[in-house]
């Protein structure tokens, strides 16, 4: 993969953006309305000032302008692959990528190649998923079984059969898979070659859930963070909190309202700009939410946290956005408590946050109270208000995490 050291990379958005702006017109008309051409790009400021541009302000332009919008910089003959994400959206591949759109930089931090034998579990059709990472085990020298969902028994079998070390799936097909092996009768780890997976994200405790795998089956598990419009934005770094943003992708953390850059540790959208020349986005809003928890040295964010959620799901309390992951997190942070729910309202013209929580058996609801308070704290950066003591009848364990009475 092509990347760049943070001091250049500013000179390559200009070359790359100013190729779009005489090629793309609805990449010129981001500049225009700003103000601004891409020659003004010297660093994160100059970036900000550019409008933030949403999934459904893309798809109202190819819709409008189809099928690309108006942001494709090259001669359609370079599209290797138009991937179909709901909407439509079309995202073009172009034919000179050949690492899966920065794929093979997760694999071949977490050690894959040469010799791995790799099971790819993820969707080859329509969507990018399957393909992407495809290529970027292919880019590691490493051996690949494409064999997409679905199926558990017979995938059970070439696991075994192909002695395959690594396996790509979502978590709760993974562990299907381990479910369906122990079934058929095999002593996991010791018949099998499994060494590590490539795990996508699901709700709840998942980095408990993936240590107690890594734990009982003697693996490594990796994760990544990427979409289809921009491929690999992140991937993981063994010993390091969070996602570390891989350097071809240039990442704000922005307020969801005005797109104004966040700091450190503030929850925001992520906000996206490529390198890459032929689809060449700049300051796409992923829709996505996580916080910063790392600057590079150009002033763009270096390592994201765990996602928190999507930007609709979130509830502005005192100018600060709360997300269910933030209480998502808390439930799994206190053991004192079963369940939780925040309430957000508005009287007397003050936001008011009040948590709703269900007390485990024979837990003092004195200590959990200060408990409470102190992690939601580090959690949000926002006090509490009060706290609500429920029995478990009057939470149901598929209530809403977060509910805004504001209005």
């Amino acid at each position: 993969m092509h990347s760049k050291t943070a001091p250049d990379r500013f000179e390559t958005l200009r070359t790359a953006q100013q190729i779009a702006y005489d090629r793309a017109p609805a990449i010129r008309a981001v500049y225009d309305s700003a103000q601004m051409t891409p020659q003004d790009l010297k660093g994160p400021n100059d970036l900000a000032r550019l409008a933030v541009t949403s999934k459904d302000m893309l798809l109202e332009k190819q819709r409008e302008s189809p099928p690309f919008g108006g942001f494709l910089a090259v001669d359609e003959a370079a599209i290797r692959r138009v991937f179909v994400s709901p909407g439509p959206i079309y995202e073009p591949q172009l034919f000179d990528d050949g690492t899966g759109h920065g794929f093979s930089h997760t694999f071949r931090h977490a050690g894959i190649g040469p010799g791995d034998r790799v099971l790819n579990t993820w969707s080859y059709h329509l969507v990018p998923a399957g393909l992407l990472l495809d290529e970027g085990i292919a880019a590691t020298g490493a051996t690949l079984v494409p064999c997409g969902p679905g199926g558990a028994e017979q995938q059970a079998k070439i696991i075994v059969e192909l002695g395959i070390t690594c396996i790509c799936a979502s978590t709760g097909f993974f562990v299907t898979l381990i479910e369906m092996l122990e079934r058929m009768g095999y002593d996991l780890p010791s018949q099998w070659n499994v060494r590590s997976a490539m795990l996508g994200g699901e709700l709840g405790d998942w980095m408990g859930k993936r240590r107690e795998m890594e734990e009982k089956y003697a693996i490594q598990t990796f994760s990544a963070y990427g979409t289809g419009d921009f491929g690999l934005i992140a991937y993981e770094e063994q010993g390091k909190p969070g996602y570390t943003v891989q350097p071809d992708r240039l990442v704000q953390i922005c307020d969801p309202q005005t797109g104004v850059p966040l700091g450190l540790g503030e929850p925001g959208q992520i906000v996206v700009t490529t390198l890459d020349r032929g689809w060449p986005l700049v300051r796409f809003g992923t829709g996505d939410v996580a916080q910063a928890l790392t600057h590079s040295p150009d002033g763009l964010v270096e390592r994201i946290g765990l996602l928190q959620g999507r930007v609709g799901q979130g509830v502005k309390v005192r100018e600060i956005f709360v997300y269910p992951r933030n209480i998502e997190e808390l439930v799994i942070q206190t053991p004192s408590i079963q369940r939780a729910q925040l309430v957000v309202e508005k009287p007397q013209n003050r936001e008011m946050a009040t948590l709703r929580a269900v007390l485990s058996p024979g837990a003092s609801k004195e200590l959990t109270e200060i408990d409470l308070n102190e992690r939601f704290k580090q959690l949000s950066r926002l006090k509490l208000d009060s706290i609500e003591w429920l029995g478990q009848e009057e939470l149901a364990a598929e209530a809403p995490l977060l509910v805004d009475n504001k209005h």
